[in-house]
């Protein structure tokens, strides 16, 4: 408190009691595939395709990443976190050697080597120029980095000579495409133009060799799935390559499980983010059930699983493909967040860019899918392509609806993110009722939304900090207990009218 020792005037500025909640973001996906080029095992935030393309390179044989992640963004998601696995050096790197001059006095002044891995580098050329003008000295020249004919890097004012503008030092510093190395011939003394096309990468960025644990991941080492654990923000996550990882042969079907598993453990264990399952190839409806209650036999309510594939345009082949549909459903999930909220199904809604599903379904077949959790993707004629089912792969009746499970995930890290101040608050009644107010502020917010089911806010939530829940015996052990309870709102899964025949005319019987 102040001290008042002065005679004045004197103005403060006072706590109003109510601190309010920030809802978190909710369409949040994380990808884990293989790419062209890019960083290994470093989540990297990517909020457009270009982005993705700038950092990971174009669509790539024997990948679906790629196509997950341009169907997210297609069907409306705008935040991304790619995870590239897989090691670099199974995949050649193009590169060249730059020589000046022409016939005797021709030279080596440069090997130089792309940072991109596959194919991606041998787009690549890289020209050097001698400075000109009466101040340029014998060593300077510019080194203009292209792809394709189009300029994407230039580094002007550069010397051959140590020091601080070395061409080396500085384009092994700055460059995100290429990295120089001096020739054993020795330095050039006099620099003369030259230019070099980069080859020899390889066709295919993809590892020789992959496992589950590639996949996985290690929390301590920031690879895979655990390099994910840092990032709280995430809130859908995606694996694509499992399938195309199994369609290769490099893992088996019992290892596509493991890898599958890991992801709902991951899930589970984060509590803030669902899995989107991808099932095998070429199942119809019985192999689907049968691999899913038998095969597969996952139930976690942090996890769903849609069927069938579906197809798209691939631009690498010019023709139509079959892809995973994880990919174009998180956008799907992102879109609704975005334009009705976490609390609305995402189901009966149009899947952008696809062309065709796998297999057509019936409604006789989907009678028996839906009850195990799985969500079908179905084309309707003349409604497009929708997804036709909202839920996860629980067994509990209470936690069976996607949206039911994601809402609880929003309002749960909502209310931990926003309560931090009162950690080591004066444990009182005072502080009781801010957290009261302050939650039910927030729950208030969510119930006009329409993400809680009740006429009255009483109906839809209730709060209760008081000396009931916060004995001596816990405000002894340094606890405040805030019991919160939601009513969340369902999907009208089942539209049921009821339909009566009447008999026409009137009657003179009287009754």
């Amino acid at each position: 408190m102040p001290q008042y020792l002065t005679p004045g005037v004197y103005v403060e500025e006072v706590d109003s009691g109510s601190r309010p909640i920030e809802g978190v973001a909710t369409a949040v996906a994380a990808f884990v595939g293989l790419a062209k080029s890019g960083p290994v095992n470093e989540p990297t935030l990517v909020t457009n395709w270009t982005q993705f393309v700038t950092s990971f390179g174009d669509f790539m044989e024997g990948s679906y990443l790629a196509h997950a992640v341009y169907g997210y963004f297609m069907n409306g998601g705008g935040v991304a976190y790619i995870v590239r696995i897989g090691n670099e050096g199974d995949s050649p790197l193009a590169r060249g050697e730059l020589t000046t001059g022409s016939g005797a006095s021709k030279k080596a002044a440069y090997h130089i080597e792309a940072l991109a891995v596959g194919d991606a580098g041998d787009k690549l050329s890289v020209e050097m120029e001698p400075k000109t003008g009466d101040s340029a000295s014998d060593d300077a020249f510019r080194l203009v980095v292209k792809r394709d004919g189009k300029v994407e890097e230039t580094f002007d004012d550069l010397s051959t000579k140590p020091g601080a503008k070395n061409a080396v030092k500085v384009v092994n510093a700055q460059s995100k495409l290429i990295k120089l190395s001096e020739p054993t011939t020795g330095a050039i003394e006099k620099v003369a133009k030259g230019n070099v096309s980069l080859g020899g990468g390889g066709g295919k960025a993809s590892p020789a060799r992959l496992e589950p644990a590639d996949f996985i991941g290690d929390a301590a080492a920031r690879t895979g799935l655990g390099g994910l654990e840092a990032y709280d923000e995430v809130t859908m996550v995606v694996v694509p390559d499992a399938m195309s990882a199994y369609e290769s042969g490099t893992i088996d079907l019992e290892q596509l499980k493991a890898v599958q598993l890991g992801v709902i453990t991951h899930c589970e264990l984060m509590g803030n983010r669902v899995a989107i399952l991808d099932p095998p190839k070429g199942y119809n409806a019985q192999l689907i059930k049968d691999w899913r209650m038998e095969g597969a036999g996952y139930d976690s309510k942090q996890a769903t699983l849609y069927w069938p594939w579906i197809k798209v345009s691939d631009p690498l082949s010019g023709k139509n493909i079959f892809v995973p549909p994880s990919g174009h459903v998180a956008g799907v999930w992102a879109n609704t967040d975005n334009t009705r909220g976490v609390h609305k199904a995402p189901a009966n809604e149009v899947i952008r860019g696809a062309v065709d599903v796998e297999i057509k379904i019936t409604g006789g077949e989907q009678g028996l899918l839906n009850p195990e959790g799985i969500n079908c993707i179905r084309a309707f004629a003349g409604r497009g392509i929708r997804i036709w089912g909202a839920r996860t792969l629980s067994s509990d009746p209470a936690w069976k609806y996607i949206n039911v499970r994601r809402l609880f995930n929003y309002v749960e890290s909502s209310i931990k993110g926003a309560t931090d101040w009162a950690v080591f608050e004066p444990n009182d009644q005072a502080l009781w009722a801010k957290l009261r107010r302050t939650i039910a502020a927030f729950l208030v917010m969510e119930w006009r939304k329409g993400a809680l089911f009740g006429m009255t806010p009483a109906e839809a939530f209730y709060v209760k900090c008081d000396d009931e829940n916060n004995p001596a015996e816990g405000i002894d052990l340094g606890q405040v207990v805030v019991d919160v309870g939601i009513a969340p709102v369902k999907p009208a899964e089942f539209v049921i009218f009821r339909v009566a025949q009447l008999q026409g005319g009137t009657s003179l019987v009287a009754e």
